[in-house]
């Protein structure tokens, strides 16, 4: 397997770089220092019922699986969710490792999660939710148990989609401008 050092060691560098910045703007009175916004947009794609999804700069297909009239052209929106997860905790991983100096040479993470489809075909009961979310991180390190326990409580304090999804904030429709 390829080395993943040359990422980690330019990863460091920008890590870095941004925390001096973002310290030093906060320090200056600036207290949206790291504040960042990202968009998504999806529009219904015709007779196919896929849906193109913009995600900030890239686009991907969504879709339905075959069972709810799909084509199975993408994944469906909840597996977006949990992919979302997946790779924020991988990239949450990377980061801690970087601050925590804690040497990595792998980082392998599974998300899964249950979902009851019955109320969105209008058989009723609670509303529809992912439910028992769990995920399994594979750490390949030589550094300690210890030095990994401590990566590990990083990322669950630091991952910004597994703290949103297990602190929901307020999500609200608007009107259209």
């Amino acid at each position: 397997m390829e080395s993943i050092q040359p990422y980690l060691t330019r990863k460091s560098g920008v890590i870095n770089k941004l925390r001096t910045d973002w310290e030093n703007d906060r320090k200056n009175g600036n207290s949206d220092a790291g504040m960042i916004t990202i968009t998504a947009s999806s529009l219904l794609a015709g007779v196919t019922g896929a849906r193109p999804t913009r995600v900030g700069d890239h686009f991907l297909i969504s879709d339905s699986k075959e069972l709810f009239a799909g084509h199975s052209l993408g994944p469906t929106a909840p597996e977006i969710l949990l992919g979302a997860l997946a790779s924020c905790l991988v990239h949450t991983y990377i980061i801690q490792a970087l601050i925590l100096e804690v040497p990595l040479d792998d980082v392998r993470l599974d998300v899964s999660a249950k979902l009851d489809m019955a109320s969105v075909v209008g058989l009723g009961g609670p509303p529809p939710r992912m439910e028992n979310i769990v995920y399994c991180a594979t750490v390949e390190s030589p550094a300690s148990q210890e030095a990994v326990g401590w990566l590990h409580a990083a990322v669950e304090a630091n991952c910004p989609v597994l703290n949103t999804l297990k602190m929901p904030g307020d999500v609200r429709r608007v009107e259209a401008i």
